[in-house]
Order: structure tokens, then C-alpha cells, then sequence
């Protein structure tokens, strides 16, 4: 096998770097409308329903975008492996960013009855489709233009933007809490994040309008007529191990940065403006920590970390759920930090990974079908079972502990299955990204 034209540091930065940035963008309209169910959709899209039974149907819609994510991957994988990575980048980031600012729009149930949640649902679905073909062309054009001793670091990039898109959507979501009235911010104020994706997907097709194709897609010669159909006929059961490993990942990322927003300002009286501000610190060195922790899989390989991190996360979750329980600020969020620093040691080097692991003609394809997979077992689910399994719990929700350790052990199976692929010291590991 030979390795990939690679390009010199400078030029991996801008492109390392516009990656990042329309990961950003693209996980920051995913993530407002996470928050936004957490705080307020629920009652006013869902007002004839309890609290409970609201928060559960807000819920609900947020896991759909997770459903709609593996569509997505099918959708612009076939035109990353058929047309280019590049390609993907542009749609993706404008259907996602449209359909963000259409929820902003968005009359609520009393305006319009029953077609409020009816519409919600259809622009949740939408911006599920966008993000699902995100990731797998922003780590590609990243990793395949990437030298192949720093293919984890440099890939590592795109990994930091659900980091910063977090961080942004509950920033604003931060500030508008903390300076309107809860009938202000009930009224119009949680509208102003989805209003403002419209200008940083504006933003995020400037940054991307200068990205070039990716040199192993273009020394392809012969494309796959049908990525999808050689997918699940040869790698149907890789599909199934990596959507099984990544699953852990997202249950961690959403139990935190989701469900257990709405279980402190709800069940333990936390006001909002602290909690949101315990989730932000502890995702702030998440995204630190993430290219450091990718370094670390280029030294000593990828399924190591990966290992280690599951077999963390396992150990953790009922620590978390007990600090959780507390409702003091500072123990709320070492215990939230802790589950993310167990989530990082597995998805930062995942970006690497997951592409090693797949062929080049179906790399698209494959890994972001996997990927997205992953985001249906663990993240649709998670914050609606863990809120009704919370309901029925004590102060301690331990039921939502067990859940959790159950998930990453299942997970621990799954990456116990898989080869090592870093191609600098394994070089007899297969497959690895040629």
C-alpha cells in the first residue's frame, strides 16, 4: 500500500481549521435545539401534556434528529464517495443551517395547534440529515490530506468543533437566560441561538469555499456505483461493531450535556443559568483536552484508548449520577467533567479511526454510517430514558447509573472486537487508510 500526498503544516492548519469551524457551526445548531428541549419546547409545543410527559416529547423530536443522522450519512456518503469530500461540506452545512433558522421561525402550539410540534418534529428531522453527512466529510478531507504519523492529531480538529458548538449555543443560551425575565426568554428569547445559525452558516461556506478535494479521493480509480450496497454487503458487521462501540460516547456526551440539565433545574429546583454554566466549564476542557488525547492515539495506537476510555465510563457513571445528585454547583461539575473526560479518551481519536477501519472507495460511506449509528443507540435515547427512569428513582437516580455502565460495557465489547489500525507503528494492522 502507499500512503496519501500529504501537505505541509501551514497549509493542514487552514484546513485543520475550516474543519473545525463548520463542525462547529453545523454541532451548534444541533446542540441550541438540545438545550432549547431541555428548557423551554416543551411546554410551549407540547402544553396540553404534563411537565414530565413534555420534557419527554420535547425529547422525543431531539432524538428524531438522531434518527434522521444515519439518512444523512447514506445521503452524503454516496456523494462523498462518488463526487467528492468537498461536496458534502457545502450542502450539509446549508440544510442544516436552514432548517436551524426555521425552528426560530417557528409558531408555537398555541399560535397554530397541533401543527407546531408536526412542524418542529419535520425541522428537527431535516437538521438531523445535514449533520449526518457533516462528520464523515469534515474528518475525511481532514485525515486524507493529513501526513500519516500526525493522522490522529490533525484529524483530531473536526473533533474540537462539537466542543465549541456546544460551548456557543449555551454561551448565548447562557446570556439570555441570565439577562431576560423568564417570560422574556419564554416569549421570544429562546429564538435569538436558531436566528443566529443563519449568520454562522453564512460565515462557516466562506471558510470552506477555499478547502480542496481530498488527494486520496482523487487518486480513486474506480469509484463505487453503489457505496451503500457494498457497505452492507462486505462491511456490515464492522458497521454494526463500530456503531455499537461509538454508542457509550454519545449516551456519556448527552447524559451530560442533555438530560441532566433538565433533571437539575427540574427534579432538583438548580437554577438553569448555574447548571448551564457546570456543563459549559466541564465541556470547555473536553475540547482542550481533545488533541491532546489524539497525540496520545497517533503514540500508542487507537483501540488502546478507546478501551481505556469505555472501561472508565463504566467505572464513573454512578460517581456522576450521585455528584449529580447533590445539586451543588462544584460537585455537579466534577462529576460531569469526569464523564467527559472518559467520553474524550475514546472520540478523540476516533476521527482517525473510524476512517482507517474502512476502504477507501466506501470510506465515506462506511465510516459515517457507523458514526451516526452510534448516535441512535446512545444519543436519541438517552435523555428520554434517563428522565423517565430518573422519574421513578429516589433523589439518587441510580437506575440512570446502571443504564449508563450498561451502555459502556456494551461498548467495551464492541472496540474489544475491532483491530488496531495506526498505520506508523502497526504496519501489518488491517485494514488501515492506504
Amino acid at each position: 500500500m502507499h500512503d496519501v500526498r500529504t501537505v505541509r503544516a501551514p497549509g493542514m492548519l487552514r484546513l485543520a481549521t475550516a474543519s473545525l469551524a463548520g463542525t462547529a457551526i453545523e454541532f451548534y445548531d444541533f446542540f441550541v435545539y438540545g438545550t432549547a428541549a431541555a428548557l423551554v419546547l416543551g411546554p410551549l409545543f407540547f402544553p396540553t401534556f404534563s411537565p414530565l410527559a413534555g420534557t419527554l416529547a420535547a425529547f422525543g423530536t431531539f432524538g428524531v434528529g438522531f434518527v434522521a443522522r444515519p439518512l444523512g450519512s447514506v445521503l452524503f456518503g454516496h456523494v462523498g464517495d462518488r463526487h467528492g469530500r468537498r461536496p458534502v461540506l457545502v450542502a450539509s452545512l446549508l440544510l442544516t443551517g436552514a432548517s436551524t433558522v426555521a425552528v426560530g421561525c417557528l409558531p408555537t402550539y398555541d399560535t397554530i395547534g397541533v401543527a407546531a410540534p408536526v412542524l418542529l418534529l419535520v425541522l428537527r428531522f431535516v437538521q438531523g440529515l445535514g449533520l449526518g453527512g457533516e462528520w464523515g466529510g469534515a474528518v475525511l478531507l481532514t485525515a486524507e490530506h493529513a501526513p500519516v504519523e500526525r493522522r490522529g492529531l490533525w484529524s483530531s480538529f473536526p473533533q474540537v468543533g462539537p466542543a465549541v458548538g456546544f460551548v456557543l449555543a449555551n454561551g448565548v443560551m447562557l446570556v439570555l437566560s441570565a439577562t431576560l425575565s423568564d417570560a422574556q426568554f419564554t416569549q421570544w428569547g429562546w429564538r435569538v441561538p436558531f436566528w443566529a445559525a443563519g449568520v454562522l452558516a453564512v460565515a462557516g461556506l466562506w471558510l470552506r469555499s477555499s478547502l480542496t478535494e481530498s488527494p486520496r479521493f482523487l487518486e480513486i480509480d474506480d469509484h463505487a456505483r453503489v457505496p451503500l450496497a457494498e457497505v452492507a454487503r462486505d462491511h456490515w458487521r464492522l458497521v454494526l461493531l463500530t456503531a455499537g462501540a461509538l454508542a457509550a460516547g454519545y449516551a456519556i456526551f448527552y447524559a451530560v450535556t442533555t438530560w441532566s440539565l433538565a433533571y437539575a433545574t427540574e427534579r432538583l429546583g438548580v437554577n438553569r443559568t448555574v447548571m448551564l454554566a457546570c456543563i459549559m466549564a466541564a465541556v470547555v476542557v473536553k475540547g482542550a483536552l481533545t488533541p491532546l488525547v489524539a497525540v496520545l492515539g497517533d503514540r500508542f495506537g487507537r483501540r488502546p484508548l478507546c478501551l481505556a476510555g469505555c472501561a472508565g465510563s463504566a467505572l464513573w457513571m454512578f460517581p456522576m449520577v450521585a455528584l449529580l445528585a447533590t445539586g451543588e454547583p462544584l460537585l455537579m461539575f466534577l462529576g460531569s467533567l469526569g464523564a467527559l473526560i472518559t467520553f474524550v479518551t475514546m472520540f478523540a481519536v476516533i476521527a482517525a479511526y473510524l476512517p482507517e477501519l474502512y476502504e477507501p472507495r466506501v470510506r465515506c460511506t462506511g465510516a459515517a454510517v457507523g458514526y451516526n449509528l452510534g448516535g441512535v443507540v446512545g444519543g436519541a435515547l438517552t435523555p428520554i430514558v434517563a428522565t423517565a427512569l430518573a422519574e421513578h428513582g429516589g433523589r439518587v437516580p441510580w437506575s440512570v447509573g446502571a443504564y449508563l455502565t450498561g451502555i459502556a460495557l456494551l461498548s467495551l465489547g464492541c472496540f474489544a472486537l475491532l483491530p488496531e489500525t495506526r498505520p506508523v507503528r502497526v504496519p501489518t494492522a488491517k485494514p488501515v487508510m492506504d
